[in-house]
Formats: structure tokens, C-alpha cells, sequence
């Protein structure tokens, strides 16, 4: 065998070496190179919100109502203050529960089923309404067909005697006709529907153990 023979066999030999070295470490790759996928966190990946609540930032409860900074926000800023649990979305929404119950009681001259919800003085207010429409000869055919409006008009708040007043403004739907004595009708046709506007203020002492809020007020 001559020196390049044997030359020849010796760097075979190497290659073959380096080769199987080569691919103990890399590993065997073919064709088109994908990149690395990246090793797994074991970490739990972080919960995405749909909003994130800044401290010190608005309170949406409030500004989605009234505007920040404003003495009504003011206002309701501190009724939280004094009772955590208090929301005025949910307020709001009873609120809306109330001016039906009540308005559709005045209107069929029930009185007794509302007056745990009225003020005295509003209590003596509908009381003498409905004795002068009996007296009268008058009754009510009344339904309720929907809320068009419902809006905060005003909010004050004494910090003295935690003593919370808010103002709703609603806008509802009415089928409402006034009959007399003999049954005919004085007032509206059967389907006419009439909107009713009413500016109601509601009265509560916040903290307290009665969760009831009273109508004190009634405009429009």
C-alpha cells in the first residue's frame, strides 16, 4: 500500500469521526431548516381582562352617569364612602322597578301596597290625589307599556347625618284612560299611548339597616 493510499484512508477515517460527533450534538437535519421552537414556560400564561381597574382612576359606576368631578359625583363618591356596597347601577335599575310599582298603585288608587315606599309627606300627597278623584266619581284604566328614558338628574350627600337624596328623571309609555261614574271615558282613548314625565327624588340614610330607599319628591 502506498503513502497516498494509506493518506487517504487515515482522513476517511477522521471524517467518518467527526461526522458521528457532529450529529451526537446537533442531531440528524434534513432538507429545509425549521427554526427552533422556543422551550414551553412552565408558568401559567397571565389571564387577559377585559379591563384592568386603576387605582385612583374614575369610578365608571359614577362617570357612566354623571360627569367626573361634578358636585353629583361628588356626591355619590362619598354615599359609597359611607356604605362600600352601595352601586348606583343598581340603583338605578330599582329605581326603574319602583317608578313602575308606584305609579301604576297611584293610578288604581291602591296606596296602602306603596306607602312603606313613600315619605309621609308624598304619602299624604297621593292620599288626598286619589280621595278627590273618588269623590269625583273618577277611576283610572292604566297599563304600563315601557320606559322610554331613565336618566340621574341630581345627587346631594350630608355628611353629618349621612342622610343620601338622589333625583331620577324618567320618561315612560302609558295606556291610560279616566272614566266616570257612569263608565264612560273622559279622558285618553283605550289605545292611545301617552308619555309620562316625572322628575323622582329618592331619600336614604346610607349605612343603615333598613336598605329601603323612600320617594320624597315628585315634579317633573
Amino acid at each position: 500500500m502506498n503513502n497516498s493510499l494509506l493518506q487517504l484512508l487515515v482522513l476517511a477515517g477522521i471524517a467518518v469521526f467527526l461526522i458521528l460527533k457532529l450529529r451526537s450534538v446537533l442531531g440528524t437535519r434534513e432538507g429545509f431548516e425549521k427554526p427552533p421552537v422556543p422551550a414551553e414556560d412552565p408558568r401559567p400564561a397571565p389571564v387577559r381582562r377585559s379591563f384592568d381597574v386603576i387605582e385612583g382612576g374614575p369610578d365608571r359606576d359614577i362617570t357612566d352617569h354623571v360627569a367626573d368631578g361634578s358636585a353629583a359625583a361628588k356626591a355619590l363618591a362619598a354615599m359609597k364612602q359611607a356604605e362600600p356596597s352601595f352601586a348606583l347601577t343598581g340603583f338605578l335599575s330599582g329605581a326603574r322597578g319602583a317608578y313602575e310599582m308606584i305609579l301604576m298603585a297611584y293610578e288604581k288608587g291602591d296606596l296602602d301596597s306603596i306607602r312603606p315606599f313613600l315619605s309621609p309627606d308624598v304619602a299624604d300627597s297621593f292620599a288626598e290625589a286619589i280621595a278627590d278623584r273618588k269623590a269625583q266619581g273618577l277611576t283610572i284604566d292604566s297599563s304600563f307599556v315601557g320606559m322610554r328614558e331613565l336618566a340621574l338628574h341630581e345627587a346631594t350627600f350630608d355628611s353629618a347625618t349621612k342622610e343620601a337624596e338622589i333625583s331620577v328623571r324618567f320618561v315612560a309609555e302609558l295606556n291610560s284612560v279616566v272614566r266616570n261614574a257612569a263608565g264612560e271615558i273622559v279622558e285618553g282613548t283605550p289605545k292611545e299611548i301617552k308619555r309620562q314625565r316625572d322628575i323622582w327624588t329618592f331619600a336614604r340614610k346610607m349605612g343603615a339597616s333598613d336598605p329601603n330607599w323612600h320617594l320624597v319628591a315628585t315634579g317633573d
